[in-house]
């Protein structure tokens, strides 16, 4: 039975933590890799937790098994603490791929650390000797028995209670968002002359919209805030602007026919990493300015 037992943990353990990969490899392909830091830390936890969930599956080993719980653990915590207070300048949101992510690494973290505690297979204690570190806390851990498990058992709901917490804390998807002021300018950026709100940033527009009607809402809302209020231009600036009403009765500026929005990407004027992604349904392009 613990063998089976340890079978069990190990490619459970080792499947959700491949999972949380998967999320996050997805998220960085259809977007955060255009978000300065964030999109490399992205690329590089993917990396590790596959890399983990290898090594887990193919040899069970117990300190293979208490880093990945210890990774899964603190992925977790980098994305509450984004919810939270940020993360090099970047705030998540309340979505369904934190939820589903959060979730599936306290379990990834419940799996592998319930492995990396479980008693040794009768094959295992014959042979010669574990390593050091496995005959360190690893072996300690393992020799509380019931208390080792009921640790694991207690982090992991301490660990499911700080998440929904943090998650009813979260903002989800807002129907705006503040677009520094309604006066639109322009700046260069690579050359080329785009269109920014009043604090310098970029404005974009999203290819599924129309001329009357913002395809974004619920969770696109969240990564692309719609500029609002009452449209203005600097003087010297071309182009024609209106206005929509959206879902909320807000009013959204559009510019030559193309609802306006931001990027939560852009942490700075004079930034453009929204632009040509293939996010929230269709592709956004930074607004250029005619003439």
């Amino acid at each position: 039975m613990t063998s089976l037992r340890r079978s069990a943990l190990r490619l459970v353990g080792a499947a959700l933590l491949a999972a949380t990969g998967a999320i996050h490899l997805d998220l960085y392909l259809t977007g955060y890799q255009s978000i300065p830091t964030i999109g490399s830390l992205f690329l590089l936890q993917v990396s590790a937790v596959f890399s983990l969930a290898a090594a887990v599956l193919a040899t069970g080993n117990r300190l293979i098994a208490a880093t990945g719980a210890a990774l899964a653990l603190a992925t977790l915590g980098a994305y509450l603490q984004s919810v939270w207070v940020g993360v090099f300048g970047f705030k998540e949101i309340r979505s369904t791929a934190g939820i589903v992510a959060g979730v599936i690494e306290v379990s990834a973290f419940a799996a592998l650390a319930a492995l990396a505690v479980a008693p040794a297979t009768p094959g295992q204690r014959g042979q010669a000797r574990q390593t050091a570190i496995e005959s360190g806390p690893l072996r300690r851990l393992q020799a509380g028995g019931p208390a080792a498990g009921l640790a694991v058992a207690a982090i992991s709901i301490a660990a499911l209670v700080v998440f929904g917490i943090s998650l009813a804390h979260a903002h989800g998807p807002a129907a705006t968002s503040a677009s520094g002021g309604t006066m639109l300018k322009t700046a260069k950026i690579d050359g080329v002359t785009v269109l920014t709100n009043a604090r310098g940033f970029t404005v974009y527009w999203f290819v599924p919209d129309t001329p009357v009607k913002s395809n974004c809402y619920g969770i696109c809302v969240g990564y692309w805030p719609p500029v609002t209020g009452t449209p203005s231009l600097s003087p010297g600036v071309r182009g024609k602007l209106s206005a929509i009403e959206r879902h909320d009765g807000t009013t959204q500026i559009t510019y030559n026919g193309h609802p306006l929005y931001t990027y939560v990407g852009d942490t700075a004027p004079g930034q453009a990493f929204g632009n040509n992604l293939n996010l929230n349904g269709g592709l956004w392009h930074q607004m250029t300015v005619s003439g």
